[in-house]
């Protein structure tokens, strides 16, 4: 006999593996600080590995200008602007990423919960299946 409540119940579990759980399912197995934490560290190369190039870039373009006027300017200062600006750049970078992946994971995390009170219904109803299966075949 075909269970349609089952069937039913499988069918959305599966479209949800195979739909959004690609994406939530990885996430569960990380605690937050271990998920955020990931995203900082990469946050953290992406945004030196970005404003370096930024700066060559830059570099580049006023090539000319800092060959002929270099010996008028004072590094030191020019030196502090860079570094403090690369600093409010990834502080910046760093606090949008946190806000971004904590997000992402309590999101994560209510779908899979959700994701697993339907696995533990099915559960249930393989078990109450199972029972009532054994019980006719004791007889």
């Amino acid at each position: 006999m075909l269970n349609t409540e089952k069937v039913k119940l499988m069918t959305k579990l599966a479209m949800y593996e195979n739909g959004e759980g690609k994406q939530y399912l990885p996430v569960s197995k990380y605690y937050r600080t271990d998920y955020i934490g990931l995203a900082l560290i990469k946050n953290f190369f992406l945004v030196t590995l970005g404003y370096g190039l930024i700066l060559l870039a830059g570099l580049g373009y006023f090539a000319e200008y800092l060959m002929e006027n270099i010996h008028k300017m004072n590094l030191v200062s020019l030196g502090v602007r860079i570094l403090l600006g690369y600093i409010a750049v990834l502080v910046l970078y760093s606090i949008l990423t946190y806000i971004q992946y904590a997000w992402r994971y309590h999101k994560a995390k209510k779908s899979v919960k959700d994701y697993y009170v339907q696995l533990t219904r099915l559960n249930k109803m393989y078990n109450k299946e199972e029972k009532k299966l054994g019980r006719r075949g004791q007889k």
